[in-house]
């Protein structure tokens, strides 16, 4: 996982390099979080790019990482999401409150 934090922006950018499944989910959730509090930025950004499987428990990595963000008065947004994982977000209702974006590079 590569964490990129933008000052100017408010905006961290996390980059999953590996496939959300159980084993994988443990320790980007923790990284995750404690770059959540460390910059409470006003904008998360899940980049997907090199994603290829993900289960229940990445679903439930974002979930708790959207929670996580809205504590500390960020949202979290997704980019690069292949249409294999944008339907597991549909099919798990994700859409409804996490958007996706086209690109996080052009705000920066």
């Amino acid at each position: 996982m590569n964490v990129k934090h933008f000052v100017e922006d408010k905006l961290l950018v996390i980059e999953i390099t590996e496939d959300l499944d159980h084993h994988a989910t443990e320790k980007i959730r923790r990284r995750a979080d404690y770059e959540i509090q460390r910059f409470m930025p006003k904008r998360v950004i899940f980049d997907f790019n090199r994603v290829v499987f993900m289960d229940s428990a990445g679903v439930g990595l974002i979930i708790g990482r959207y929670k996580t963000a809205c504590c500390y008065g960020g949202t979290l947004e997704m980019v690069n999401v292949s249409p294999k994982l944008k339907r597991i977000f549909e099919m798990a209702g994700l859409l409804k409150i996490i958007p996706i974006v086209d690109s996080y590079k052009e705000v920066v």
